[in-house]
């Protein structure tokens, strides 16, 4: 009897131990076939993204070829002989912000101390005349008139004569070498000078680091008037003012209406909303602004290639470092073509809703009708707040 459960004991253990043999091997089958199966998804996920990253690279060349904007000259296109955006009901696709009870902070709008006193300035050194008093003595800043004849060592030289034809020169412009400019402070109308200067040794083959003379005459100095009664009188009558201090007043009041215009229109296009942009007007907006870029290109390359630069060599260089690209440059050019679409939504639609009217004969183009259009808008904004 002891030998027999010995005997069933063993038989016991050897069946635990194969068993236990059994399933290690199904779970190393098990195993196996998991990574097969892994490897099989695996290789299905890179081919998958393979050719999507194929599919990508073909359709992306397509997809911008589809979307890109053709540029157009034409700036009227899109507009109605009278400046009106073409087959749209404007006040249908615009919630316009209420125009009639702004808030204006008189801060913001009145003229400031520099611009009348620099505007002031302008309008006088308009007015400026060359004067021979021989008491006038040539500073710093000075314009003066002369002529000159330039030699090196007796002999004039190509480009060193003012031929009597009178050259203004303002003083420390650096418009001419070396000290030049100087030597001339402190003379007086009438006078003869010589004045002796050394060209830079880079200047050219023939010149190059030379010392030179000229010869020079003093007909007069630019004399700037000030702004007195008299002065205001004699040159500023079409102003619609007599004296300076009626002068003064009209140039304050002429850059608060310039600021006023400005806060109105900007509130009101600011505070609008367009529920809807009409697609066509939208598209020639659009080509209209490309075209304007690319003429902005041109203009600057030509600059660049006088000068022996490099140009751009895409459009999208002139933008932001966001558009890097065609497709960002076509985004951003359908956001800027909608800025534009509901500024001129929103000047129309004030323009009908107030009842203006404007002389469409005498503008020509629809463009310009347009643009009459917003200036009308702009007066009525002014006028209704001022």
């Amino acid at each position: 009897m002891a030998n027999n459960k010995t005997t069933k004991v063993n038989d016991n253990e050897s069946m635990s131990k194969s068993k236990a043999k059994r399933e290690e091997r199904r779970k190393l089958l098990e195993k196996e076939r998991q990574q097969k199966r892994n490897a099989r998804i695996g290789g299905i996920a890179v081919a998958v993204v393979i050719v999507l990253a194929i599919a990508a690279a073909v359709s992306r060349p397509i997809y911008i070829a589809a979307i890109r904007t053709a540029s157009n000259s034409n700036l009227s296109t899109g507009l109605t002989a009278d400046g009106r955006i073409d087959g749209v009901d404007v006040l249908s696709l615009v919630t316009l912000a209420d125009y009639e009870n702004i808030s204006v902070p008189a801060n913001e709008v009145a003229a400031t101390e520099e611009e009348v006193e620099n505007a002031i300035n302008s309008t006088l050194v308009s007015h400026r005349a060359l004067s021979d008093d021989v008491s006038l003595e040539i500073a710093d800043g000075d314009t003066v008139n002369i002529d000159y004849v330039g030699t090196v060592d007796g002999t004039p030289f190509e480009g060193g004569n003012s031929g009597g034809a009178g050259y203004n020169l303002t003083i420390g412009s650096g418009a001419f070498i070396d000290n030049f400019e100087e030597q001339l402070i402190g003379h007086k109308p009438g006078e003869e000078i010589t004045v002796n200067v050394t060209f830079p040794e880079n200047f050219d083959d023939e010149l190059g680091g030379k010392e030179a003379s000229f010869a020079v005459t003093i007909h007069g100095i630019m004399v700037t008037p000030e702004l007195t009664d008299e002065f205001v009188a004699e040159n500023l009558k079409g102003e619609g003012v007599s004296t300076a201090a009626e002068y003064r007043a009209k140039v304050e009041n002429d850059y608060y209406e310039e600021h006023l215009g400005e806060y109105l229109t900007n509130y009101v296009i600011e505070n609008s909303t367009v529920n809807s942009y009409p697609k066509a007007y939208l598209k020639a907006v659009k080509s209209i602004t490309k075209y304007e870029d690319e003429s902005y290109m041109d203009y600057y390359n030509q600059l660049y290639t006088s000068l022996g630069m490099e140009g751009y060599k895409n459009i999208w260089d002139l933008r932001s470092d966001e558009v890097n690209n065609e497709l960002s440059y076509e985004k951003e050019l359908t956001k800027r073509a909608e800025e534009t679409v509901k500024t001129d939504i929103v000047y129309q639609a004030v323009f009908e809703k107030a009842g203006l009217s404007i002389d469409t004969a005498s503008y020509g183009a629809a463009n310009l009708a347009q643009d009459a259009m917003a200036q009308a808008v702009e007066d009525y904004l002014v006028e209704m707040y001022k």
